[in-house]
C-alpha cells in the first residue's frame, strides 16, 4: 500500500507531501500503480526545481518508498499548483485502482 499525505497549511495551500511504501499491485518492475505514483511524485519535485527555482526539503528512502518533500518559506504559486496537479494525479489513480493500493491523507499543519 502507497500512503500519501498532503500537508496543508492555515491559508490552505498544499506545502508539503509525503509518500511511503509500495503499492504491490504486481510484482516489482511490474507494477504500474508503483510506477504512475512515482512518476507524478518524481515529475512534480523535478518540476519545483527546475521550472520554478524555489527551495524545498527532500528525503528519500528507496528500501522503504518514502519521499519526503516540503517547500521552504517564500515558495510561489507556480509550485503550489505543481503539488494541485499531483494530487488531481493521484486522486485519479486511486479512482481508477481502489483503496487496496494507495491512500491519500490530507492534514492541515
Amino acid at each position: 500500500m502507497i500512503y500519501v499525505t498532503i500537508y496543508q497549511n492555515k491559508e490552505q495551500e498544499n506545502t508539503a507531501f509525503q509518500c511511503i511504501g509500495h503499492a504491490e499491485y504486481s510484482d516489482s518492475g511490474k507494477d504500474i500503480v508503483c510506477a504512475a505514483v512515482s512518476a507524478l511524485v518524481i515529475n512534480t519535485i523535478n518540476s519545483v526545481e527546475q521550472l520554478v527555482g524555489d527551495e524545498f526539503e527532500l528525503i528519500i528512502n528507496q528500501e522503504s518508498g518514502l519521499i519526503d518533500f516540503s517547500l521552504k518559506e517564500g515558495y510561489s504559486k507556480e509550485s503550489l499548483l505543481f503539488i494541485r496537479s499531483l494530487i488531481l494525479g493521484l486522486q485519479g489513480i486511486q479512482k481508477n485502482y481502489g483503496n487496496d493500493y494507495i491512500t491519500l491523507i490530507f492534514k492541515e499543519v
